[in-house]
């Protein structure tokens, strides 16, 4: 690990030192060293926000960007998605020197700016994004069980709409009907893998 690297997460361990602030995930010569802090960012109405931020910086970082993944219990995943994308883009005008926690200072002046744009702001889905230490999204799996469902196609409709402005695939499962599963990858255009269920 390079020196300034060290010098960096050492830095960071006296900057974030409260309960469960800070946290090296996994630290290797060969694939770098992950970590996640947890701050707050002003939101909405002044109201604080809780980030979990997790940070992966490669070997041959600041060289080069690090890899970075947002959760938070109060936002949707496509906000989640939104700031991820921002700190990638404040990352890059950063480059080549340590710029871990002057992203988490910029996070935290500018969540309610980013949040205020018209995409972003609306929805009251959580999310749930995995604290994985690999850096790519991976693969989620979430079950929505859903009653009485009156119109079949205004309820395909809806889920459809959902999936596409939270970026998701899937498949709709109709229990007890045989052949009656709805496919969102064509309409989404994201890959997935599909997982079959065996009706008893």
């Amino acid at each position: 690990m390079a020196e300034l690297v060290r010098e960096e997460l050492s830095a960071l361990a006296a900057i974030f030192c409260g309960p469960h602030e800070w946290e090296v995930l996994s630290r290797s010569e060969t694939d770098g060293t992950v970590f996640r802090i947890h701050t707050e960012a002003e939101g909405f109405m002044d109201a604080d926000i809780p980030l979990e931020l997790v940070f992966h910086l490669p070997v041959n970082y600041p060289s080069c960007l690090p890899g970075i993944s947002v959760n938070s219990e109060r936002l949707t995943r496509a906000q989640c998605v939104t700031v991820k994308e921002k700190l990638l883009e404040q990352a890059e005008s950063l480059m080549s020197e340590p710029m871990v926690h002057e992203l988490v200072l910029w996070i935290q002046q500018n969540l309610r700016h980013i949040l205020n744009q018209p995409e972003t702001g609306s929805s009251n889905e959580k999310c749930t994004f995995s604290t994985s230490t690999t850096m790519d999204d991976g693969l989620w799996i979430t079950l929505l069980h859903l009653d009485h469902m009156r119109a079949k196609t205004k309820y395909v409709k809806t889920v459809e709409k959902w999936a596409s402005d939270l970026r998701l695939t899937g498949r709709l499962m109709f229990m007890g009907v045989p052949d009656s599963s709805e496919n969102l990858q064509s309409r989404c255009g994201l890959k997935w893998k599909e997982m079959q269920r065996e009706n008893d």
